[in-house]
């Protein structure tokens, strides 16, 4: 059996940090990080400096996916317990309708709580959308920082 070489195994941790950037709960940036690392260690062709370039950029990546549909519902000025509620929501549709139930579970949450909070359907609804415009455009910045990872990576290692 021929070994894999490690390029090979940080490339594929690199695209599956792109594809897990989809999913909530799944760490992309960590799993891209992964990668890197991998063949930092069994390579050390990556200076530190580049690999800690590459570490903050996954950091920062695995905080956006964290924080991303707190700080959602919280720019759109739902209260904390209405965050904490549609999150716990989000966790459970899941894992019954994956990723789109996951969305909807946390604009349906934010929309019926800020409704009952307020008695207002506009600010309920307005909430609810800027909840769901930040968390599409939180996977949207998750994408773009995993990509750069694999693009940063790939520029090191080939040129």
């Amino acid at each position: 059996m021929l070994p894999i070489d490690p390029i090979v195994v940080a490339i594929i941790l690199l695209l599956v940090g792109i594809v897990a950037s989809f999913a909530p709960l799944i760490p992309g940036g960590a799993v891209s990080t992964l990668g890197v690392a991998y063949y930092w260690m069994v390579t050390g062709d990556l200076g530190t400096i580049a690999f800690l370039g590459f570490v903050i950029v996954g950091v920062l990546t695995v905080a956006v996916d964290l924080l991303e549909s707190a700080l959602s519902a919280q720019i759109g000025g739902a209260s904390m317990r209405t965050t904490i509620v549609a999150a716990v929501a989000a966790i459970g549709l899941l894992f019954v309708l994956g990723p789109l139930g996951a969305l909807l579970g946390v604009v349906g949450v934010v929309f019926s709580l800020e409704y009952l909070r307020h008695g207002d359907v506009r600010r309920g609804a307005q909430t609810a959308a800027v909840t769901a415009i930040g968390m599409l455009a939180s996977t949207a910045i998750q994408v773009l920082l995993t990509v750069s990872m694999l693009v940063g990576f790939l520029l090191l290692v080939w040129v």
